[in-house]
């Protein structure tokens, strides 16, 4: 006989499965079963950080070795070039005037000058790619010169500020120990291309100083050998000791001179003391385009010339030149796939938590709009069922709650209203000749208001602020409130009281405190003659210029002791003239275009709106 399935057999966990009532703990332990990609990702880690270290290191050794060749080169070109200044200068020396004196005695000398102008140009056009300038100049600062091209120092404010520092340093060689001067590195209009001025001083037999012989050298070999350096995302170039580029392979970018501070292997190198020679390698991160790039770099420096070579290489640069990009790339492949298969079979998982979860949360906002009728389906998950049950339990009770809540509301509302109403018709009774005057004052109030587009909040408080705009004359006598013909100016000061008295009365209900200016201050004129403050203009808050119409608009149509009920035409005209002057000319437009539109009509003091 086939057993039935007990709770714990797999047949029950099956249908529990096929109905969604299978409980989070199984959903779990299906999502665990997509850890297995975490293994993969850390071998997948592993295998790259041992190809980025071979890389770096293998990086390190190609840099060391630059670095340092390109050392040798530059240091073998400054000897070189110095060695043949010393050699024009011994030249100089060795050759006579035509008054049996050497050159170098006076090159000043206009005997001398033409032989000297003669030695410079051969020398100039012998080395035709290092000397760009050359100069003889005697203790004075004249001399004679020659020039690759149309080369003029002069023209050039730093070579000629170089020039200057560098005959100040001959000059003064003696006391400072020197034998020869180099200036900082310069950029020659008008492309940018590297220079430095070297001079040494010229002496007589005695040792006397007689002048500087001074050149203006490219460094253009330098420059071809940094950028044949510069290749495969590797970027060299030449810094001293202060941080300035001497030569960069980039000229576009990269002007000599300029500062090159915060690079991190500049930095390091303006760290260490000046007469150290030291080559070292090491990584550091760099901005580019608000990105941080890993790099590698190396710098060599030479106290002979105070200078630093540096090479470095972005490490995304060097992985795709030596293969490790292709690794990567093929790893991710894998892990790709393996991810998406995971993805298709864990989708299944997350729809059974995912789907109800949906629910529930949509439920929760339209109870949040206010939609308290929204219930959730009871599906999914034993727990999220049950929790689905007990958020439509609880949204019952909310919509009870909120419906009884809203009943008390409108009662409380209510009764406010009733209140003022019957507080506004025991002021009205007090004068039996303004019996329902508040209540007109009310509708008046709210026709002018809907024709200047108030919203329905500002409209309820216009209303309650005409119900009560004359709660004030409960403090004034009836001596003079009830007489019946015209006030003294003594009882008229007094009836004027009332705006006063009536917003004191209010204010202490903290409900009523935005409706309090219609009732302080309804008989404010626009032109500041009115009372009880002698406001004018936007002084006036919209709400008291509205009310202050509305009153008058009644006193003029209703039976007063001192006056017939006026006709609606002809309280329109009157009330036309005083726009502008005693009311408001935008609302005595309103409340003509609710008389002409028939919204306002006097029929048995009743009002149609």
């Amino acid at each position: 006989m086939e057993m039935p399935p007990t709770s714990q057999s797999p047949w029950a966990l099956w249908k529990r499965l096929r109905a969604g009532h299978v409980r989070i703990l199984w959903l779990v332990l299906g999502a665990l079963l997509m850890v297995s990609v975490l293994p993969l990702g850390l071998y997948h880690r592993l295998v790259l950080q041992l190809s980025q270290d071979k890389l770096v290191d293998q990086e390190r050794v190609q840099q060391t070795d630059l670095v340092r060749s390109l050392v040798l080169e530059i240091q073998h070109f400054e000897s070189n070039l110095t060695q043949q200044l010393l050699s024009e200068r011994q030249i100089l020396d060795l050759t006579e005037t035509g008054r049996r004196t050497s050159l170098i005695d006076d090159v000043e000398d206009p005997v001398a000058e033409p032989k000297v102008t003669h030695l410079l140009e051969n020398f100039v056009e012998s080395n035709p790619n290092t000397f760009i300038y050359l100069t003889a100049v005697g203790k004075s600062g004249r001399g004679t010169s020659a020039s690759q091209g149309h080369f003029r120092a002069e023209q050039d404010p730093f070579v000629a500020k170089a020039l200057q520092r560098a005959f100040v340093t001959c000059l003064q060689s003696q006391q400072l120990q020197v034998t020869k001067f180099r200036s900082d590195p310069l950029a020659l209009a008008p492309d940018n291309r590297p220079a430095f001025v070297v001079a040494v001083p010229l002496k007589d037999a005695n040792d006397n100083f007689t002048g500087m012989l001074a050149a203006v050298v490219s460094l253009e070999p330098i420059l071809r050998g940094l950028q044949d350096a510069s290749v495969r995302g590797r970027s060299v170039f030449l810094v001293d000791h202060n941080g300035k580029i001497v030569a960069h392979h980039d000229t576009n970018n990269f002007v000599p001179g300029a500062d090159a501070q915060g690079n991190a292997l500049v930095d390091q190198v303006r760290a260490l003391p000046q007469d150290l020679r030291n080559t070292a390698t090491m990584r550091f991160s760099e901005t580019v385009k608000k990105r941080s790039v890993e790099m590698v770099g190396t710098y060599s420096t030479f106290p002979e010339l105070n200078w630093a070579v540096i090479a470095e290489r972005r490490l995304d640069a060097a992985e795709s030149d030596t293969g490790v990009d292709e690794l990567n790339r093929q790893a991710l492949v894998f892990a790709s796939i393996v991810v998406l298969a995971a993805i298709v079979v864990g989708y299944f998982f997350a729809v059974g938590i995912s789907g109800p979860i949906r629910g529930l949360a949509a439920s929760t906002r339209a109870i949040s709009r206010g939609e308290f009728h929204q219930r959730s389906v009871a599906r999914g998950a034993l727990e999220i069922s049950e929790l689905a049950e007990n958020f439509n339990k609880m949204a019952g009770d909310i919509e009870e709650f909120i419906e009884k809540l809203k009943e008390a509301a409108e009662e409380n509302r209510e009764l406010f209203i009733g209140s003022i109403r019957m507080l506004a018709a025991a002021i009205d009774e007090k004068d039996p000749y303004t019996r329902g005057h508040s209540g007109r004052v009310a509708k008046y109030s709210t026709l002018i208001g809907q024709e200047l587009g108030l919203s329905a909040e500002e409209l309820d408080k216009l209303r309650i602020s005409a119900l009560l705009h004359d709660v004030g004359k409960i403090g004034v006598e009836d001596r003079v409130l009830k007489k019946p013909g015209a006030l003294t100016p003594e009882e008229f000061a007094l009836m004027k009281q009332h705006t006063v008295k009536g917003a004191n009365i209010m204010r202490p209900v903290s409900q009523l405190k935005e409706v309090l200016p219609g009732i302080e201050l309804h008989h404010e004129h626009i032109d500041g003659r009115g009372y009880p403050y002698g406001l004018s203009g936007a002084q006036i808050p919209l709400m008291a210029r509205i009310i202050g119409v509305a009153d008058t608009f009644d006193a003029m149509t209703t039976n007063r002791p001192y006056q017939t009920a006026m006709d609606l035409d002809y309280a329109m005209e009157r009330i036309r003239a005083l726009a502008g002057t005693k009311f408001d000319t935008v609302v005595v437009n309103a409340l003509e275009s609710a008389v002409q539109h028939g919204k306002l009509r006097l029929s048995a003091v009743e009002v149609h709106v």
